[in-house]
């Protein structure tokens, strides 16, 4: 597996696919795995409430233009394109599909990998932390918002539920804002065990995906995805990611930022994060025909083409900026 040219998180995702698709859980323990999701999805993002640093994002908010201009890569330009996509999609993508493509466009952008790639491509790194942070901290609220828009504008409100929005408070806003209250009294404990947060992510991605999978598996996801659209997913999804990396690489020279500002717009304004689409998706889907398969398909596949494209494009960031310091 480690010769593979995938992450192995990646490859962790596969095996959990295919398991929920040969073994899905089913009755008393689909109810029980529900339940521990759930536990496992508050704990999360209190994490990363207590990992998000109040003095950054203060002293980050001076430099709004950037931020302004990431958040409205993210949350504007994203779902417009989305909206602009959607006869495309209409034709080649199946309902669930097309839906979940719709989803990724509304969620908020990635923070590690956002941060490192800035790093690595030599950004202005503080300026992508509070970016990211923001970004993941408004989506919270900002998403479910814009999914009901979206949905209700793609087929009617019969697959979203405005009251969804309450258990996204409950369940994922309220943890958050009570992990960053007590963040002066575990914020170092946290820090000094970055790992913990990160296996906590993955391991709760793991979890929603299994159940997701089993419960869309039941009603008949493979029967009903064919393998022409996940390849034209994966086409549209490339689409998407291109555009908006064209859009915010150009539009942040128009608008006169520095080289280090540019790549931090460019990294910030272009990802879509997983550790927050997929237990979010959990809550605002599910009443959605089908299960939630057909919906977090299309963010996996984003979240692997980021990666791919933004380590390729970080590494001759920084091969440029090498050869113009020698």
């Amino acid at each position: 597996m480690r010769r593979l040219p995938i992450d192995p998180f990646t490859q962790a995702l596969l095996v959990t696919i295919a398991l929920a698709s040969l073994l899905p859980c089913r009755g008393l323990w689909a109810t029980g795995f529900d339940r521990v999701t759930d536990a496992a999805i508050a704990l999360l993002f209190f994490l990363h409430g207590a990992k998000l640093s109040r003095a950054a994002v203060l002293h980050g908010m001076t430099h709004w233009r950037l931020h302004a201009s990431v958040f409205a890569c993210t949350f504007v330009l994203f779902p417009l394109l989305g909206l602009l996509l959607r006869p495309l999609m209409g034709v080649v993508l199946t309902p669930a599909l097309t839906l979940g493509v719709l989803y990724v466009c509304t969620l908020p952008s990635t923070v590690q990998s956002s941060i490192a790639f800035t790093s690595m491509a030599g950004g202005n790194v503080p300026a992508a932390v509070v970016s990211a942070s923001t970004s993941s901290l408004i989506g919270t609220v900002l998403t479910p918002l814009l999914v009901g828009l979206t949905v209700v504008a793609h087929n009617g409100s019969h697959a979203f539920s405005w009251h969804a929005v309450q258990s996204i408070l409950t369940l994922l806003l309220l943890p958050f804002a009570a992990g960053h209250l007590l963040r002066p009294w575990i914020g170092g404990w946290v820090d000094r065990h970055r790992p913990l947060l990160r296996y906590t992510d993955q391991g709760t991605i793991l979890l929603v995906v299994y159940t997701a999978f089993s419960a869309a598996v039941v009603e008949g996801l493979w029967k009903t995805t064919p393998p022409l659209a996940l390849l034209a997913t994966l086409g549209v999804d490339a689409l998407l990611l291109a555009l908006v990396m064209l859009a915010s690489w150009f539009g942040s020279g128009w608008l006169g930022f520095a080289r280090a500002d540019r790549i931090t717009m460019f990294f910030c304004g272009s990802k879509k994060s997983l550790a927050t689409g997929v237990p979010m998706a959990k809550i605002l889907f599910v009443a959605l025909p089908g299960g939630l398969g057909g919906i977090v398909l299309p963010l996996m596949i984003f979240h692997q083409l980021q990666l791919m494209v933004c380590a390729v494009i970080a590494r001759r960031f920084a091969e440029g900026a090498d050869a113009a310091s020698g």
